[in-house]
Parts: C-alpha cells; structure tokens; sequence
C-alpha cells in the first residue's frame, strides 16, 4: 500500500497492460470505492511476480472472453501461484480503432493491438486485410496507443479503449469495432491469502478448484455426478495437459452454491476419488 499525505493507503492493484488498458478499467470498477495505484506489467508472469516481490497488493487477471475463449496460460499461473482468488469482475468490452488526430481509415497501413483484441474484431478488420491493410499483434491494446503516440506514427492505428485514446491523445476512428456487441470479460481478482479484500465466507458462493484424475473410464463423470448430487452447479470447466504425463489432464472448476455446507460435503465427497485437490479461492460471483 502506499502511503500519501493524510497517511491515507491506496491499494496497488496490478494489471497486465499500460495505462488505460481493459484491466485498469476491470480494477477501477471492481475497487470503485478505493482510489487506486495502479501496477502496470507486461506480461501476466511479471503481474503475478509483482505481488510476490511485494510491488502489489492484488492484481486483476483476465481469465476468459465470451467471444475469443479462455486465456489458457492464466489458469497455470494461477495454480502455481500461492495467491487466491478473491473475487470476479465482468466487463463489457468495447473496442474502437484509435490513432493520431486527423488520421483517416484510408490513410491506415498497419492495425497493432493484442490477439485476443484482434480475435474480438475479425468481422472488421477483415476488409481492411483485403485492400492490403497489415494486422500486427503485441503485447496489450494500451500500449499500442502509447507506442503510436510517442513514435508519432501516421498510417498507424490500435485497437484499444477510449480511456486509452483520452490519455495518449489520440482519435477514435472508428468506434465498437468488436464483432459481437455483447462482448465480456471475466476478471479474477487475485491477492496474497492474508491480505485485504478477501470475501468473508459467509459472502462467498462461488469456487474455483483444480484437480487431477486417476487416468481411468468414468473419472470425471463421478465427480461431476458428486456435484450434482450437492446441488452444487458446474459454471466452468477447463482442461490443460499434465506436462510429463501423456493423456492425463489437470481440470479446473468454478462452482456455484447457495448452500456453504453442501458444498463442503461435496468437496468431502470428491476428494478421494481425485488427486492434487486445489481451492484456487471462493468469493463472492460477479454479475455481467
């Protein structure tokens, strides 16, 4: 935390991205009772490092988009981490092309923004590729602002926010370029496991675990079988590859209930029958 004048502390909240990328905007709506400093890193290793070096207090992580899917990678580093998840936020994504002031959409040579932006925006951006327009990923939409207006690049456009365009000084082109207007993200709120802000477990009616199965017919239908029985309601499944294990798979969860003890026993109930039983965080479910 950091201290100011009146010994007030803000939270240090970290994003992937610059200034004025999605995730700044996801951690302002999230802590709109708080004033924030903001962590910016570029990548979500340096974001989940940034709070192991003691840069920041939590972190804001995009975990899946309703359009372009799962960001696979965030649900490794959130198992490896020894963070919890403390909460969830959606954000309704809005993405506009953006450059210098005066530049025209036929005046662009090259669109730079980050791939799951890219994905977001096909139905746009694919008559622009036809007459010859190059489409660059990178690593964040507001960083591809900022590179275009202290390079002072013409002919170049990002993908990015608004909030984005008003700190960098740049025109929105075009405005919702993105294909599919109910377009969200999910944000996973991440923080130490004794630090501030984590849900009261009486609050809490969401989980999100992890697990291996023994690899044999049935496993996973057992569990999910055990889950129902609970009244327990399965939001979200995910499966990545157990690196060194050919065919065997870790399975990430998130859960919903009204009832903290059924899910308890169904956590009891599920336990013997898989391997490596992680609770990632319970908090209090996000609504769209």
């Amino acid at each position: 935390m950091k201290k100011t004048g009146n010994d007030q502390r803000h939270p240090r909240v970290a994003i992937q991205g610059g200034y004025g990328a999605f995730h700044e905007i996801a951690a302002r709506k999230y802590f709109q009772d708080s004033e924030l400093e903001i962590v910016p890193c570029d990548t979500f290793i340096d974001l989940f490092e940034s709070i192991a070096s003691g840069k920041a207090d939590s972190a804001v992580v995009a975990i899946e988009n309703s359009v372009a899917g799962s960001l696979i990678p965030n649900y490794a580093l959130l198992s490896q981490s020894e963070l919890k998840i403390t909460g969830e936020v959606y954000l309704r994504i809005v993405q506009n092309l953006v450059a210098l002031p005066g530049q025209k959409l036929e005046d662009l040579r090259e669109i730079h923004s980050h791939p799951m932006a890219i994905l977001q925006c096909q139905g746009f951006l694919e008559p622009l590729r036809s007459r010859g327009v190059k489409v660059f990923e990178s690593v964040d939409t507001a960083l591809s602002a900022k590179w275009i207006r202290e390079k002072g690049l013409k002919g170049v456009a990002a993908l990015a926010s608004d909030l984005a365009a008003d700190m960098y000084g740049l025109e929105v082109i075009a405005e919702s370029v993105e294909s599919n207007k109910r377009n969200f993200t999910r944000f996973l709120i991440v923080e130490p496991e004794t630090g501030k802000g984590m849900t009261a477990p009486a609050e809490d009616n969401k989980a999100s675990i992890c697990f291996t199965l023994p690899h044999k017919v049935g496993s996973l239908s057992q569990i999910l079988s055990v889950l129902a029985y609970y009244r327990i309601n399965l939001s979200k499944i995910q499966s990545l590859p157990v690196v060194g294990k050919e065919w065997e798979y870790f399975f990430y969860l998130d859960v919903l209930y009204d009832d903290r003890s059924m899910y308890k026993k169904a956590l009891s109930a599920i336990e013997p029958l898989i391997d490596q039983l992680q609770i990632l965080g319970e908090y209090r479910c996000g609504r769209p």
